[in-house]
């Protein structure tokens, strides 16, 4: 379909509305739609960044290239519904299969991932599309000055650091990055940080307090790198440097699980007065596999080990590990970008307004009290014992 002059697409539209057909029931051909969109998005000068993305968008929907084993319903939905788009001159009977299909995907998304066990939970955090801390920055911040180096060592890649611009705040952004090419991964260690790194964070933590910008951090991490030349230069001395120094700092901090929380390395730059994670996120003191590893000697044992440790959105919301889950678009992050950085920029914005109007005094002791409650304990009496001045031996679980 051509269009010989700028107004003929809006033309075409309120013709076909104005002879009964309800916006509804307006069913474009896919070559049809598509024009539409991008006579849109020149419309728009699609030389801005965002009229390019949103024309993408709607254009080239985001389908998942690597499909999860429990996906797999979902995507041969999907491809029958391309097929039927596809169709140069659709029937009504056509259309009524397309509705149809739609709402069968939406159904089907929807019972899939309202009912995921703590393993598939942990293969959403690490799918290969789910966006990092990279992908967020692009999305959410109007501008991103990122610093580097630790002015010890060197620059660790795995973790970005750099002022930004949410709306009207100003904060440092801090993210751990996977990297999306290999050779990105391999700079990055797949977000594996060495010392170095968290050195880095804590060095740019301190600038900001000096002038009192608010913190922003992003995990997603399986775990601080443990190779050789890491422990020698103080991997676990620098994560409780940083487990310190961060329970000090007189300015919000915000954290914020994308997608892996794994054992010091999340928690070096987890201590914040707001901690979330989203939905399909998970936090833990281990990954699965290396708990199967140690309590079953086998990773095949993974997912027996996932159920074990409780470490999802869900069970840390619980037991109060966490302050709030954040909700991600039906099907998981990896299928929206957009829609899930929307979210996650609303939720930073809405919790930096609160701790902003908080005095630094309370801010600190609320962050510490924070920290204190977490984890249960209990005091048992048991049966014939005389330990201790007042007979009573406190047992702790």
């Amino acid at each position: 379909m051509r269009f010989k002059n700028l107004f003929a697409v809006p033309i075409t539209l309120v013709r076909s509305w104005s002879s009964g057909i309800s916006p509804d029931e307006f069913h474009p051909s896919q070559s049809q739609f598509k024009f539409i969109i991008r006579w849109c998005g020149r419309f728009c000068h699609s030389r801005f960044t965002w009229g390019r993305a949103c024309v993408d968008s709607v254009v080239h929907p985001m389908k998942p290239q690597s499909v999860l084993p429990f996906e797999k319903p979902i995507a041969d939905l999907e491809d029958q519904l391309v097929t039927l788009e596809n169709q140069p001159s659709p029937t009504p009977a056509t259309l009524d299969a397309i509705r149809a299909v739609r709402v069968e995907i939406v159904k089907l998304k929807r019972e899939v991932f309202e009912n995921l066990d703590a393993w598939q939970t942990v293969q959403v955090s690490r799918h290969q599309e789910r966006p990092q801390a990279k992908d967020y920055i692009e999305l959410i911040c109007s501008e991103f000055v990122e610093l580097h180096g630790d002015r010890a060592f060197g620059d660790d890649r795995a973790i970005l650091t750099g002022f930004a611009k949410l709306d009207d705040f100003k904060v440092l952004l801090i993210g751990q990055h996977k990297g999306r090419t290999l050779k990105e991964r391999t700079e990055c260690n797949y977000g594996c940080a060495h010392p170095e790194g968290y050195r880095k964070a804590l060095l740019k933590m301190q600038l900001a307090a000096k002038f009192g910008v608010p913190i922003v951090c992003l995990i997603d991490t399986p775990g601080a790198y443990p190779g050789i030349g890491a422990e020698e230069r103080g991997q676990a001395y620098a994560i409780a440097v940083n487990l310190r120094e961060m329970s000090r700092l007189p300015v919000p901090i915000i954290c914020v699980v994308i997608g892996e929380g794994g054992s010091g390395g999340a928690l070096g730059l987890g201590i914040g007065d707001h901690v979330a994670m989203l939905q399909f996120a998970y936090y833990s003191v281990i990954s699965p596999e290396g708990c199967a590893g140690i309590l079953w000697k086998s990773v095949k044992h993974a997912d027996k080990a996932a159920r074990a440790l409780k470490f999802t959105s869900r069970d840390l919301l619980n037991l109060g590990v966490v302050d709030e889950v954040i909700p991600e678009p039906l099907g998981a992050a990896h299928r929206d970008h957009r829609v899930m950085a929307a979210t996650l920029k609303s939720t930073i914005i809405r919790n930096l307004k609160l701790l902003l109007a908080i005095s630094t005094d309370e801010l600190l002791e609320r962050r510490y009290q924070k920290f204190r409650r977490i984890g249960d304990f209990e005091e048992q009496v048991t049966g014939g014992s005389t330990a201790g001045a007042s007979g009573v031996d406190a047992s702790e679980s």
